[in-house]
């Protein structure tokens, strides 16, 4: 529903009653007229199963199953499930919080918590975005083997095909045989990727991986070209269509030989993991990544709502489906590895492996093997597809929400219509992932992921938690939150922010410093010069936090100290106990919208 109408008796201008407005050399007036046309979610629901659909991505079905039988088996979930109660939960209604209260993406709502820090902001947008461009090349591996699934055979099931190097294919699993490849190995690497020996040998284009490219670019622009509207439709599709899937795996897959052991190798403890200290920041890690912390989505969709949406329930909600699918996924996942380790009389740690290969090698295989496979491997690789693009629709309104915030009037002055805009980002977004589809695409692929979704996210997520937890204060959060919910957040929250979300983030950053290694794929070493490249990805968002406090500084007056305190002061105003106080001769839109 669109805020503001046509025929209005009184403007309706929320930044005149929850929020001055924020001047990033924006004016105030303009500023104005693009949060009074902010439109919401038709619905709560639409709300919490796109921050559902957000949050559960591919990293649930390949990431926690792993890190699950790498550290610990079930022993990993006891400090993965404290993670979420002392990290997760609580950052989750943190972000909720700004979202819902200042009505803004992530860049303005951060900057009027903290000037100091307003940096914080525009590097989650181009983190955010940074990631869209790499994440949907996954979406166009799940579409290859989604119509490469509806043969009378799968292409990947025997060593007979003209990609296949015959003299070390093995149409099982190869066990300690390093020598040999699987056959799925060789189909991910010499027919979808036809890989190159390293990043410094491009090889061309994959044009193939163009084409679904450019395919997966266009689904996601038309489930996001009208904005909430268009989205709130489409998650209640892909976000729940995927559980249906897992369910029927789980169920198909438990019934089949040796599925006992590969669940009893995901879930048997090993209790002596839990005083490794990797695990505790593995368990941490997973937590935030995968909901999706310091990416600015969850800002981003909170502010979206109605100023009196429940979101301490939503939080619960989304943390809570989050890691049940994980949880789910690892079933699903290990009773199918038993399964393959049964099949060719190996042990389980032979068959599972780490990153896309479990689930563009591993898996594939085993659908291969299943009875009616014909059914099972489209449907798997559709459900890889809904899981992917519902990610992707968070990263990608990220920069569209920024845009219209910030330069909303002037774009739309050029482009007409905000489908246009929308257009423009995704084009960006296609021809920016296109180094990602060439034959030496996986290795840049691996390259940009390492350094955006490890070594960049941590960095401006403890930036996000100084800002809000210690700058702005836990008070002040608080204050936001008892505006729009009635009633203060209990000692719990307040004690997270206060402390141990700070101190959980910190220790995550020195860890991922101290055990820092050089990225690489497989065995291949990168070579010095890519790393280089590397860490100036990372540079390209987290470089805008120093650069937004030496700006803020330098626009301030006054003595340093002056400009310190006014540099640490919010411009955000807590006075308003709702957003609305006089509603009688309000446009209906508004009135509806504030009911």
């Amino acid at each position: 529903m669109e805020v503001g109408a046509e025929n209005s008796k009184i403007p309706c201008d929320e930044t005149d009653y929850a929020l001055k407005p924020l001047d990033l050399k924006v004016n105030a007036g303009r500023r104005a007229d693009v949060e009074a046309q902010r439109p919401t979610w038709s619905g709560r629901l639409e709300f919490i199963l796109a921050s559902v659909g957000y949050a559960v991505g591919l990293g649930n079905v390949w990431r926690f199953p792993y890190l699950c039988y790498s550290s610990g088996g079930g022993a990993f979930i006891v400090p993965y499930l404290i993670m979420v109660l002392l990290c997760g939960i609580p950052l989750l209604f943190m972000e909720f919080a700004i979202g819902q209260y200042t009505r803004l993406g992530p860049v303005h709502a951060l900057a009027k918590i903290c000037p100091l820090l307003k940096g914080v902001g525009l590097a989650t947008v181009v983190i955010s975005f940074v990631f869209s461009t790499y994440y949907n090349v996954l979406m166009s591996w799940a579409l290859y083997y989604f119509f490469n699934s509806f043969g009378a055979t799968l292409p990947w099931k025997s060593c007979n095909n003209t990609w296949n190097a015959i003299e070390n294919c093995s149409s099982g699993f190869p066990g300690n045989a390093t020598h040999l490849q699987s056959a799925s190995q060789q189909f991910f690497d010499h027919r979808l990727l036809e890989k190159t020996n390293g990043i410094e040998e491009a090889g061309g284009l994959r044009w193939e991986l163009v084409g679904y490219l450019l395919i997966s670019w266009v689904i996601v622009y038309f489930c996001i070209f009208k904005g909430v509207k268009s989205t709130g439709k489409v998650v209640y599709f892909t976000a729940v269509f995927p559980y249906f899937i897992l369910f029927a795996l789980l169920i198909n897959n438990v019934q089949l030989p040796g599925a006992k052991t590969g669940i009893l190798f995901f879930l048997t403890p090993v209790w002596s993991k839990l005083f490794e200290v990797k695990v505790w920041v593995h368990a941490a890690a997973q937590v935030f990544n995968s909901l999706g912390i310091a990416f600015g989505s969850m800002i981003s969709m909170a502010s979206y709502n109605k100023f009196n949406n429940n979101i301490l329930r939503d939080a619960l909600i989304v943390s809570f489906a989050n890691s049940f699918t994980s949880i789910l996924a690892g079933f699903v996942i290990f009773s199918a590895i038993g399964y393959m380790a049964h099949i060719h009389n190996l042990p389980v740690d032979n068959i599972a492996t780490d990153g896309p290969g479990l689930v563009f090698v591993v898996y594939p295989e085993v659908l291969s093997t299943m009875p009616v496979f014909q059914l099972w491997a489209p449907l798997f690789f559709f459900m890889l597809l809904c899981l992917g693009l519902d990610s992707q629709f968070a990263t990608v309104e990220v920069a569209v929400t920024f845009i219209k915030d910030e330069f909303g009037p002037k774009v739309l002055h050029f482009l007409k219509r905000e489908e246009l805009l929308a257009l423009a980002v995704c084009i960006i977004g296609f021809v920016l992932g296109i180094p990602h589809v060439t034959k030496g695409g996986i290795y840049v692929f691996q390259l940009m992921d390492h350094y955006t979704a490890v070594v960049s996210l941590v960095f401006l997520a403890l930036f996000e938690v100084v800002a809000v937890c210690w700058v702005f204060g836990v008070p002040r959060v608080s204050l936001m939150v008892k505006r729009m919910q009635g009633k203060t957040p209990n000692i719990y929250f307040r004690l997270c922010w206060l402390v141990l979300c700070p101190m959980l983030v910190l220790c995550i950053l020195i860890s991922s410093i101290v055990q820092y290694t050089p990225v690489h794929y497989g065995k291949y070493p990168y070579p010095v010069w890519a790393e280089w490249v590397g860490w100036g990805v990372s540079l390209v968002s987290i470089v805008w936090i120093p650069l937004g406090a030496f700006q803020e500084m330098y626009s301030n007056k006054g003595s340093l100290l002056q400009r310190i305190k006014t540099a640490v002061t919010p411009t955000i105003d807590l006075d308003a106990e709702d957003p609305l106080p006089e509603k009688q001769n309000l446009d209906p839109a508004c009135e509806t919208f504030f009911t």
